[in-house]
């Protein structure tokens, strides 16, 4: 454009030309950057504030506190996969030109758990969909291998979400499958969602689930198995340790939790925002 605009004025312009005055002037090519996330909730910077505050409390009081959430749905078989590993020259890995998923493979549904007081990582690889149950089952494997272990006084689990995908602040099936894991571990549930648009800071997307994606870039996940073990070889200096299965049941999507079954929630909202804050207790 400011080339056209020059010769429009009789002189001689050329692209290399323009380049080097937009340098000089402070400019560079730049790709879009992923950053906007919607209107700002005005509590926002509140809801945050309330959420690191209640994490301090129930680390002090010796019970965990997890951060959850689902991460980029895969193909599986020998597609690309974004980034790059070393290879002898001239010997890349061979994949398929186009994208479509393979019937006899499906998709890959990693699902996450990250402990942030013992860095630690799990994730449950689903084969079926991505809803509350399959999110809540998530959380209950987690805590059967990793959990209860780990925190043998616990008397809660505080859990730290978005505010949408299967983990949603306004789903009815989330909180009924709450309630189910609950009564049967007989732990006090304390959900903090993440005000909307603000996903970005989830401590799982930069704890876990980036470490994950470097560890297998470059590399075909050709398999359920190869998701599995490129996951559970994930490390990090800071010490981070993840441990993966596959979750193999079935989770039909449109279930829903009727008017009754919503009712006998043992649930009680907080008085800040009880949308996005709420407990959840073991019936007696």
């Amino acid at each position: 454009m400011l080339a056209s605009q020059l010769q429009a004025m009789g002189h001689s312009i050329s692209y290399p030309t323009v380049a080097r005055i937009l340098v000089e002037a402070g400019y560079s090519l730049q790709a879009n950057s992923k950053s906007k996330e919607g209107s700002q909730h005005p509590d926002r910077n509140a809801q945050f504030e309330y959420i690191y505050r209640q994490i301090y409390k129930h680390q002090s009081g010796k019970n965990p506190v997890i951060s959850v959430d689902t991460k980029k749905k895969e193909l599986v078989g020998d597609f690309k996969n974004s980034g790059s590993e070393w290879r002898r020259s001239g010997k890349p890995q061979r994949v398929r030109v186009h994208d479509f998923a393979i019937p006899s493979k499906g998709k890959a549904i990693p699902y996450g758990v990250y402990d942030l007081t013992k860095n630690a990582g799990w994730v449950s690889v689903g084969i079926d969909h991505d809803n509350a149950a399959f999110a809540v089952n998530s959380i209950r494997q987690w805590w059967k291998k990793m959990g209860r272990p780990g925190y043998r006084t616990a008397t809660s689990l505080m859990i730290t979400a978005d505010s949408g995908g299967s983990n949603n602040s306004r789903s009815r099936l989330w909180k009924w499958e709450l309630q189910k894991f609950a009564d049967e571990t007989k732990l006090n549930i304390y959900v903090r969602h993440l005000p909307p648009g603000t996903s970005k800071w989830n401590k799982i997307e930069h704890r876990l689930f980036s470490f994950i994606s470097q560890n297998w870039r470059g590399r075909p996940l050709k398999s359920i198995a190869v998701i599995v073990n490129l996951i559970s070889a994930t490390r990090t200096r800071t010490g981070l340790r993840v441990r993966c299965e596959v979750d193999r049941g079935s989770y039909p999507t449109g279930e829903k939790v009727t008017d009754e079954e919503f009712a006998s929630i043992n649930l009680k909202r907080d008085k800040f925002h009880g949308e996005w804050n709420y407990k959840i207790s073991p019936h007696k």
